[in-house]
């Protein structure tokens, strides 16, 4: 399944040590500058998921597609000179995402790297979200596209970041206005993908959690904490830093940090 996924290479050329999993209505691409200017030297894969960006917007839209997807994309790079399991840094969506990858195939992931992840959410809570992107699913141009990130989730993101973000992911949409590269479909798919309860990687596979403090209600709840904590004991960290939910852009200085602190 790795030709349904366009996928962005970061650091020198050769296997991937890092794979980078993008959030809900997000892209492969938001990676870049984490990687390009704090981890150059580390060689990186971040696709665009399922129904986001370049990738097939093809159903199904689901957490086991997306992970499927991934796995081909994985045993890919395995093929490759020998570097072992990747460390996989999985933000918001991209972490429930990932718990499900490291229960499907531990041996491909050496730690993994939750960044605000969405996993067990209010159903209620995501169905309001869905209406609201049903109901309205674009913008009437740039700038209120922009004043939207900035009212929301993405008020501590850089401005050049956030540029960069309506540079690449800000598309033409119908009757002159303007959306993200998205299937609205498949977004509204994966809010209720967002409900499900945590999967706990069933070796003990090495799990950090950040929880963004900001965000209110919290993304990383309690009851999905104390799952990974008693599913994992010593092998989960519990870290909370005092950011919104857009950690890896937010604070990439400190996730560039914790993710090189893993590599094996």
């Amino acid at each position: 399944m790795t030709e349904q996924l366009c996928t962005y290479r970061f650091g020198p050329a050769g296997p991937a040590r890092v794979l980078a999993i993008h959030g809900l209505t997000g892209h492969g691409k938001r990676w870049e500058s984490l990687f390009t200017r704090h981890l150059s030297d580390i060689p990186a894969v971040a696709p665009d998921l399922v129904g986001h960006g370049r990738s097939s917007w093809d159903a199904p839209w689901t957490i086991e597609a997306n992970v499927a997807a991934l796995t081909a994309l994985l045993d890919a790079e395995a093929e490759g000179p020998v570097v072992g399991p990747v460390v996989v840094v999985g933000h918001s969506f991209g972490g429930a995402i990932a718990l499900n990858l490291a229960a499907a195939r531990p041996d491909l992931i050496a730690e993994l790297v939750l960044l605000d992840p969405a996993v067990g959410l209010d159903g209620q809570w995501m169905r309001e979200i869905a209406d609201e992107m049903y109901t309205s699913p674009d913008y009437t141009d740039r700038e209120e596209a922009r004043q939207e990130k900035i009212g929301g989730s993405w008020g501590e993101v850089a401005e050049d970041e956030l540029d960069r973000e309506l540079d690449e992911h800000l598309v033409a949409s119908a009757g002159g206005r303007v959306g993200w590269r998205i299937s609205i479909p498949a977004m509204l798919c994966y809010w209720s993908e967002l409900t499900r309860p945590a999967v706990i990687p069933r070796d003990g596979t090495p799990t950090t959690l950040v929880r963004a403090t900001r965000t209110d209600p919290p993304y990383a709840g309690d009851e999905l904490v104390a799952a990974l904590d008693a599913g994992l004991g010593p092998n989960f960290t519990l870290l909370e830093w005092d950011c919104d939910h857009m950690v890896p852009l937010a604070r990439p200085a400190e996730t560039a940090r914790l993710i090189r602190d893993l590599l094996p």
